[in-house]
């Protein structure tokens, strides 16, 4: 099936000449700052690896983008806050796509989600993207415009038993875009919401058993890249989860709260 556009597609789309990307040194960040590299354009990378930052930091240099890293840790909320202040006063984001993120699950022989676990969750996949985005619209407001990319996940549309935590993360970041868009799109702000489904990277592969609908890193950053380019409000994919979406409204609680609990998970 082909995949189409997500909803609500806009064709106001000038290219981005400074992009702040975080989680730049995992899977899918790192593949889309190879990606936005060129010449003329400048990334400022953001991850806490050093190493993975240095590696990545060079393949875009190479390509001739103008570089800033940092390595930096999200679950710090006011360091990020002033680093994204410094580096926005130097390189003038005209986009910013906030896709670092933390995942964790119950196990089977869990009684719970670790609590400390939780906390970095609900820091790093909520709170610090949400932070960050509005401090970018503030910054970008004055400036007659900009992006804002939340890249979540289709568990922001699932009660996850097992995996609570994370997927209210998720559910958050998704109220949060939708929100966040009808309050700045006046003002020249476009938020798109990326809901990936399971994409192979690190994180992914901690899981084990079966991972329906998987894509690879590769597709991913590029059906990210066509929702951006396209301003889409939501961006669902692979195109299965859409059909998910939209069949799963149709099935009466009672029997949607069975499915969901007789879900089971567990990871290395």
């Amino acid at each position: 099936m082909k995949e189409k556009r997500g909803k609500n597609v806009s064709t106001n789309r000038p290219e981005p000449k400074s992009i702040l990307i975080t989680g730049a040194t995992g899977g899918i960040g790192g593949e889309l700052a190879k990606r936005y590299a060129r010449p003329g354009r400048t990334l400022i990378l953001w991850g806490r690896d050093e190493e993975k930052l240095r590696k990545i930091s060079a393949v875009c240099g190479g390509r001739g983008a103008k570089i800033i890293s940092r390595q930096i840790d999200l679950a710090k909320g006011q360091d990020a806050l002033s680093a994204f202040y410094e580096d926005d006063a130097i390189a003038q984001c005209d986009m910013v796509i906030l896709g670092a993120g933390l995942s964790d699950i119950k196990t089977p022989k869990d009684l719970t989600e670790d609590p400390q676990k939780v906390l970095q969750l609900a820091l790093v996949n909520y709170t610090a993207p949400v932070t960050l985005a509005t401090a970018a619209a503030r910054r970008m407001i004055p400036r007659k415009g900009g992006r804002v990319v939340l890249i979540g996940s289709v568990s922001a549309y699932y009660e996850l038993p097992f995996s609570a935590a994370y997927s209210s993360s998720k559910a958050g970041l998704a109220s949060f875009a939708s929100a966040a868009r009808l309050g700045w799109e006046e003002e020249g702000i476009k938020v798109i919401h990326i809901a990936p489904g399971f994409v192979d990277t690190q994180m992914s592969q901690r899981l084990k058993g079966s991972l329906p609908f998987l894509v690879s890193v590769e597709n991913a950053a590029k059906r990210i890249m066509k929702a951006i380019h396209h301003n889409e409000e939501e961006c669902i994919f692979p195109w299965q989860f859409r059909i998910l979406r939209v069949a799963e409204r149709l099935v009466p609680q009672f029997l949607r709260k069975r499915i969901l609990k007789s879900i089971r998970a567990d990871q290395e």
